[in-house]
C-alpha cells in the first residue's frame, strides 16, 4: 500500500526487505536525530532558563509536593483485579500517577539543572526521584494494560510473563516516557546514574522496538482499514524511541520506514472533512499524535522527510475549534468528556495553526490554554518539555491579552459548519462569539469508534454552556470494549436526545442514518435525516428527524425546534428522550433547565400530544461528576395516543 505520507516521503521504500535506496533513509537520519528532536538537554540553560517564572514557580511547588508523596506501588493484585472484577483502573491509574510522578519529576530537574557526581550524597532530590521512578517502570513485569494482554488471557493467567511483550498504549505511553527523559537528561543520568541509560534503551528495546520489528499483524495497525487512535499513539512511541534510543543508522532507517507504511493505514482512513468519530478527547490521542510525529521526522530528517503539507492537514486541524461550545465545553460524540479538561497539548495545535496559515486556530489554542490553567505539564513529558522550550508558546499563553484581543471574543467559532462525512452539524447563534444559542446534531451510524448509540441525538448549548447533553462515557472496565459494552447506560440510546419507537437503537455500521441532508443559511441551520435505520429491523418503517437552530429574526428570539415525523410504527409506547445538565423544573407543555449562576432553556411541546416524565439520575462515577456535577435529569416525552404515524415537534428557548 501506498498512503498518502509515503508517497510523499519518497526516501522511504517499502515493503521489506530493504530495497534498493533504503540508505537514503538512513543517511537522512544519520549522526545524532536526537539533537534536532526540538527539545534541547538539560546543559542548554539559554532555553530552560527562560521558562516564564510563573510556570517555573507551579512545576517546582508541584515536584516538591509530589517528593512528600510515597511513589505509586505496582502490584500484581491490582493487575489481576481487570480478570477478577473488571476494575481495569486499579492498576493503570497506579501507572498513570507513576508516569506523571516521572514527568513532574524530570521537568523539575531540567528547569533547576541540578547534577551531582555518582557518589556524591544528596543534592539531586528531583532527579533522584526521577530516576527511581524510571527504574520501578523498568523493573515491571509488564507494559501492558491489563485488557490487552492476549498471552496472559490465553494462558487462564494473571501474572503477566516478561518474555512475552504486548505492545499496546501503556507500553507505548512508558517508552515514549523512557525516551524523552533520556534526551532531555541524557548528560546528568550519565553523571548521576551510570547504566540508567543503558538500562531504559534495553528495556524499550525488548517491550516496543523488537517485538514491533518482529511482528507485522498487530490489530492495532489497522491494515484492513480499521485504523483508530491505537495507531497513531504507538506509532509516535515507536518513531519516538528509533530517533531518540536507538543508535543504530540502519535498524532506525528501518524501523522509521515501517512507522511511516503503518502511520498510513491510519491516514487513509480520515475522512476529507476532517472529522474524528472517536471525539475530541480522542483528536488528541490520535490525529495531533500524527501532527508529533510529521515534525519530528522534519526536524530529524530535514526537507526529505517533511510532509507537513498534506492536504487532509488543515481540515483536520480545524476539528478542535469546530467542536467548541465555550471555555472547557465541547461537543463530545464518541466516548469524549463534555468537559476537556487541562493536560492538552495546546502548544501543538498553536504551532500548527501558524505553520499552516490558520490564525483563528492558533488563537482557540492560546484561549483554551489559558482557559484550562496555563502551559500543560501533564499530558506526557514529550509534550510537556516541548511546551516548555516553545518560547513564542510561553509567551502567547502567560501574557496579558491585549486590548484588541479581550475584544475579538472567539474567532474560531464559526456561525455554522459541517462535516458530511462525520455527519455532525453545530451552528450557533452568532459567529465569533459563544454568547446565545448553539445547536450541535449529528446523524452517522451505530458502527463508529467509540460508539454510542446516538444516531440523530444531539445537544443544545446556551453563552458556551451545553444544558441538552451527551452523558459521555463512564471510568472504563473490562467489559467497555467487549460485547457487553451497552449494558453500560451511558452508551444506550435511551439516554440520548433520540426517539424510542418502541425500543432502542441497534449497534452496528448497519443502524445509522439515511437521507441526510443539511441547510446552511444566515436564517440559521438544519440537519434533516431518516434515522428508521438506526433501530432493529421492522420497529418503524420510516422516521424523519430535523433538528435546526432558527437564528432571532425581528421580535422573534433565537429556538432551536426538533420536528419528529414517522410512519409504520408498531404498538406499543412511544417515547423521545431529553438528557438535561442543571436544575430542571417541569410543567404542563414546560419543562426549564438552568446552570447554576448562567442563563437556562425553555422546552415546549403541544401538551395535547405528549406528556412529560421526569427523573433524576445520580452520579457517582467520577469521570461523569467531572462534566455533571453530581446528578443528570431526562425528561421523556411519552406521545398521548401513539398512532401508526405523526409528528411531534419540541421547541427550545434561552430563558434567564
Amino acid at each position: 500500500m501506498t498512503g498518502p505520507l509515503s508517497a510523499r516521503l519518497a526516501p522511504v521504500p517499502a515493503p521489506l526487505p530493504d530495497p534498493p535506496g533504503a540508505d537514503a533513509l538512513a543517511e537522512l537520519l544519520s549522526g545524532a536525530p536526537a539533537a534536532r528532536c526540538g527539545v534541547p538537554d538539560v546543559t542548554d540553560r539559554p532555553v530552560w532558563d527562560a521558562v516564564p517564572e510563573v510556570v517555573r514557580a507551579e512545576v517546582l511547588a508541584e515536584a516538591a509536593a509530589e517528593l512528600d508523596r510515597p511513589a505509586p506501588a505496582l502490584s500484581a493484585s491490582a493487575w489481576a483485579r481487570t480478570f477478577r472484577d473488571g476494575d481495569r483502573g486499579a492498576y493503570e491509574g497506579q501507572v498513570r500517577a507513576l508516569r506523571e510522578r516521572v514527568t513532574l519529576l524530570v521537568l523539575a530537574a531540567v528547569l533547576t539543572g541540578e547534577a551531582a557526581e555518582a557518589t556524591a550524597p544528596g543534592g539531586c532530590p528531583h532527579l533522584d526521584a526521577a530516576a527511581d521512578g524510571l527504574v520501578a517502570l523498568a523493573e515491571a513485569s509488564t507494559w501492558c494494560w491489563a485488557p490487552h494482554d492476549r498471552t496472559t488471557a490465553s494462558h487462564g493467567e494473571l501474572v503477566p510473563d516478561p518474555e512475552q511483550p504486548f505492545l499496546d498504549l501503556g507500553a507505548a505511553e512508558i517508552a515514549s516516557l523512557f525516551a524523552w527523559a533520556d534526551r532531555a537528561l541524557g548528560p546528568h543520568l550519565d553523571l548521576r546514574m551510570p547504566g540508567l541509560r543503558r538500562r531504559l534503551r534495553r528495556e524499550v528495546d525488548r517491550r516496543v522496538l523488537a517485538p514491533y520489528e518482529r511482528i507485522r499483524d498487530w490489530h492495532w495497525i489497522g491494515a484492513d482499514g480499521t485504523a483508530n487512535n491505537w495507531n497513531p499513539w504507538i506509532v509516535s512511541a515507536v518513531v519516538t524511541s528509533a530517533l531518540l534510543l536507538c543508535d543504530d543508522d540502519a535498524r532506525r532507517a528501518r524501523l522509521v520506514r515501517l512507522a511511516v507504511r503503518d502511520l498510513d493505514h491510519y491516514l487513509v482512513t480520515l475522512p476529507d472533512d476532517g472529522g474524528i468519530d472517536e471525539g475530541i478527547a480522542y483528536w488528541f490521542a490520535g490525529a495531533c499524535r500524527v501532527l508529533e510525529v510529521l515534525d519530528l521526522l522534519a526536524d530529524a530528517g530535514g526537507a526529505g522527510l517533511d510532509a507537513r503539507d498534506l492536504p487532509l492537514l488543515a481540515p483536520l486541524l480545524r476539528y478542535p475549534q469546530r467542536m467548541h461550545f465555550g471555555a472547557d465545553h465541547y461537543v463530545n460524540v464518541g466516548d469524549a468528556p463534555a468537559r476537556l479538561g487541562g493536560g492538552r497539548p495546546w502548544q501543538v495545535v498553536f504551532r500548527w495553526g501558524e505553520r499552516l496559515g490558520q490564525p483563528e486556530t492558533a488563537a482557540h489554542a492560546v484561549a483554551a490554554a489559558r482557559d484550562a490553567g496555563g502551559i500543560a505539564v501533564t499530558g506526557g513529558l514529550g509534550r510537556s518539555l516541548s511546551a516548555l522550550a516553545d518560547a513564542r508558546w510561553c509567551r502567547a499563553v502567560t501574557a496579558a491579552p491585549a486590548e484588541a484581543e479581550e475584544k475579538a471574543e472567539a474567532p474560531w467559532l464559526a456561525g455554522a459548519c459541517w462535516l458530511p462525512r462525520l455527519q455532525v452539524l453545530v451552528a450557533r447563534e452568532s459567529a465569533g462569539s459563544p454568547s446565545g444559542l448553539a445547536l450541535a446534531a449529528k446523524a452517522g451510524h451505530n458502527g463508529e469508534h467509540h460508539n454510542h448509540l446516538d444516531v440523530g441525538s444531539y445537544w443544545v448549548a446556551v453563552d458556551g454552556r451545553p444544558l441538552v447533553v451527551d452523558v459521555g462515557r463512564p471510568v472504563y472496565t473490562a467489559q467497555t470494549f467487549g460485547p457487553d459494552r451497552y449494558a453500560a447506560w451511558p452508551f444506550q440510546s435511551a439516554w440520548h436526545n433520540v426517539p424510542e419507537p418502541g425500543g432502542g437503537q441497534a449497534p452496528g455500521a448497519a443502524h445509522g442514518a439515511g437521507e441526510v441532508t443539511v441547510r446552511l443559511d444566515e436564517a440559521g441551520a438544519a440537519l434533516r435525516a431518516e434515522v428508521s435505520g438506526a433501530y432493529p429491523r421492522g420497529l418503524v418503517a420510516c422516521w424523519e428527524r430535523e433538528l435546526r437552530l432558527e437564528r432571532a429574526a425581528g421580535a422573534d428570539p433565537a429556538q432551536v425546534v426538533v420536528e419528529d415525523r414517522w410512519e409504520g410504527r408498531r404498538d406499543g409506547p412511544l417515547m423521545i428522550r431529553h438528557v438535561l445538565a442543571g436544575h430542571v423544573e417541569s410543567g404542563k407543555g414546560w419543562a426549564t433547565v438552568t446552570a447554576d449562576g448562567g442563563a437556562g432553556l425553555r422546552m415546549e411541546w403541544d401538551p395535547r400530544v405528549a406528556a412529560a416524565w421526569v427523573e433524576v439520575r445520580e452520579l457517582d462515577d467520577p469521570l461523569l461528576r467531572e462534566s455533571w456535577g453530581d446528578r443528570l435529569t431526562r425528561v421523556t416525552l411519552t406521545l398521548l395516543e401513539p398512532a401508526d404515524s405523526g409528528r411531534v415537534a419540541v421547541r427550545w428557548r434561552r430563558s434567564d
